[in-house]
């Protein structure tokens, strides 16, 4: 189906392209969120009469999704949910979940604005597109966690440049590791102490003997 788009739709075009989409794609979403219209010789004439107030209301309104991304910058928000030792959700974040915690965290956004490709299923942060505006997105921060406190542990981590969930298996990788440290440390401590009482007893074998008073 031939249609105009009347804003920027990704991965299809700017406002006033003329462009060839899947019907069922036209009819269940561009056409009826007022992203496009058919393009027949009509809507064509009445796109370009009033394309000057389209273009005119698209940038004060990128103008106000800008102001917002502004304030939006550098947001983090916390999901809590249950997961298994290895990290795994019993369950899923979706895109409504994020939205959600979003408007909680004082901005109003729809889970349509979400670009998220498939739920979240693991423990982690991860940074997600919201879509204020068909030009603008703004990157925020999900914390999935399973408590308030893990999640600022894990953002603890992450600033640390750690992995940001750690799994028993991990875990178990870091006392290793840990361990391993603390022995080469204690090793090298004794070999050090060695090097030294063997340089102390070097000394004693090269220092002079004292010379006794001969008695007349």
């Amino acid at each position: 189906m031939q249609i105009i788009l009347l804003e920027r739709v990704e991965k299809l075009g700017q406002m006033g392209d003329q462009v060839n989409v899947k019907p069922g794609f036209a009819r269940n979403y561009l056409l009826p969120h007022g992203k496009a219209l058919r393009a027949t010789p009509d809507n064509i004439k009445r796109f370009e009469t009033e394309r000057a107030q389209l273009e005119a209301q698209n940038l004060e309104r990128r103008k106000e999704a800008e102001a917002v991304g502004k304030k939006m910058a550098d947001l983090s928000v916390i999901i809590v949910r249950a997961a298994s030792e290895a990290g795994h959700l019993y369950g899923s974040v979706n895109a409504r979940d994020i939205a959600d915690a979003v408007t909680a965290g004082g901005f109003s956004v729809t889970r349509g604005q979400i670009i998220l490709d498939k739920p979240i299923k693991t423990l982690g942060i991860f940074d997600l597109r919201i879509r204020l505006h068909p030009e603008v997105t703004e990157v925020v921060k999900v914390n999935v966690a399973q408590s308030e406190e893990e999640a600022q542990a894990q953002a603890d981590r992450v600033a640390r440049g750690e992995p940001a969930v750690l799994t028993a298996a991990l875990q178990d990788q870091q006392e290793a590791a840990q361990i391993a440290a603390e022995h080469a440390e204690a090793m090298a401590e004794a070999a050090a102490a060695n090097e030294a009482a063997e340089e102390g007893e070097a000394l004693e074998e090269d220092a002079p003997e004292g010379n006794e008073d001969e008695t007349v």
